[in-house]
């Protein structure tokens, strides 16, 4: 069975949330401690702000308590306290949330598309970790090539839905394409790194982060490969910007008319597109009555955001359906791997009793018994040994009433069906 156990942003806060994270560094070791604490066939884990689930594969339908007591101890929390925000999925469920996962559908942003990297990199850390058999190994490739017809076949992901990628992408309306430009972000909170990521991930030439505390700044632009200066430097760095995005704390503005002003007669009027996602404003409103300023605010880009997620929810609803389609394909080949695995274990035993047979047959032969008795011999130890064990399961299902064993076993051997049995008289209920 596939299971999958987690909590995520509907059903923890974050303070709970922060206690299950685990950092990238330790998955490698994390993963070790649960496949050999668990004892799990195979197993992943994806963490990110806003979810920790565990992936696995366990032929025990109660495995998940084990999990849950590795995941209270591997975390010091206690598995009464994680409980209520615990949500767990087997077999269908947990392959229809894992593609839902991969394809953003189940993201704090509808159709975000950064899970599906912090999915392929917790693939890569259970791989590398060597936690992965073939039944996850196929999952999460399968979760893969679904996003990917998600994303080709839908206009999920064709419309902004935060601030910071609404202003990237008005950005890219404007200059087209990016790579020759440099981006300048003011601040280094949560808003703007998800600014830096979209313009990188959009091919931006050059990036600087300024901000108050210059170690702060050091420390957000060595995740993006940007600069990092000091809020002092701003006067003189600002002509080098194409693209200003701006979100701090500060009280008052930072960038008024005349600094713009000065900085564009530098550029030689080179247009600037800025971006003032901070409330109360980074950036004076007199600024956008300069003719080569195009100046957005936080309101500009939210009724940009209300209008494309209407769309995106649209959208969702024909995700759903390729979801609903790949998770099909996929617990069908899942059963009949199972049935594979099933016929290829019949006939190994079916293999061994033949040889255990044969063998005693010829051990007759060379003791100078007949052929015709060690025929004899040959299929009554076959019919009894093969027997064997299909005749035990059926008793102990007829004293138990379990119908549907008994069922089966009628399509399995292709039975008739007991009213239909010849030596069985319908109208009189006596033998013959």
């Amino acid at each position: 069975m596939l299971f999958t156990l987690g909590i995520n942003h509907k059903t923890a806060p974050v303070a709970i949330r922060e206690r299950l994270s685990v950092n990238e560094h330790e998955l490698g070791e994390a993963l070790h401690s649960l496949r050999s604490g668990v004892l799990l066939p195979e197993t992943a884990i994806l963490s990110t702000c806003n979810r920790t689930e565990v992936y696995f594969r366990e032929g025990d339908p109660h495995s998940e308590q084990r999990v849950l007591d590795w995941i209270g101890g591997y975390h010091g929390i206690d598995r009464d306290e994680l409980k209520p925000y615990l949500y767990l999925h087997h077999d269908g469920s947990a392959v229809r949330h894992t593609l839902r996962v991969a394809s953003g559908l189940d993201s704090m942003v509808l159709g975000e598309p950064q899970i599906l990297g912090q999915m392929k990199t917790a693939y890569q850390h259970a791989h590398d970790a060597g936690t992965l058999g073939r039944s996850l190994e196929r999952l999460f490739q399968h979760a893969f090539a679904t996003a990917k017809d998600v994303r080709t076949q839908t206009a999920i992901g064709q419309s902004a839905v935060s601030v910071a990628f609404a202003a990237v992408s008005l950005a890219r309306q404007i200059f087209g394409d990016l790579k020759p430009l440099t981006a300048m972000v003011i601040g280094a909170g949560e808003t703007i790194e998800l600014a830096l990521q979209h313009l990188s991930g959009g091919g931006i030439g050059n990036m600087i982060v300024a901000n108050r505390t210059v170690e702060r700044a050091r420390a957000v632009a060595g995740r993006f490969d940007a600069e990092a200066i000091s809020l002092d430097q701003l006067p003189d760095r600002m002509a080098e910007a194409d693209i200003v995005i701006s979100s701090t704390a500060a009280p008052l503005p930072i960038l008024g008319k005349g600094a713009v002003e000065r900085a564009l007669r530098k550029r030689r009027h080179k247009p600037m597109f800025m971006v003032d996602i901070a409330v109360p404003r980074d950036i004076e409103p007199e600024v956008g009555q300069l003719e080569d300023v195009y100046l957005y605010t936080v309101d500009d880009l939210q009724e940009v955001i209300d209008e494309n997620m209407a769309s995106r929810q649209a959208a969702a609803e024909q995700a759903e359906e390729i979801i609903t389609q790949r998770a099909g394909e996929f617990m069908r080949w899942l059963r009949a791997r199972d049935s594979v695995d099933s016929i290829r274990q019949l006939r190994q035993r079916a293999d061994s009793v033949k040889a255990e047979a044969l063998a005693k047959a010829e051990a007759m032969l060379r003791a100078g018994k007949s052929p015709e008795e060690a025929m004899q011999l040959l299929a009554h130890n076959l019919t009894n040994k093969l027997m064997h064990a299909p005749c035990k399961s059926l008793n102990t299902a007829a004293h138990e009433g379990d119908a549907r064993l008994l069922e089966a076993a009628h399509r399995l051997f292709q039975l008739p069906a007991p009213e239909d049995d010849p030596g069985d008289d319908s109208e009189s209920g006596t033998r013959s």
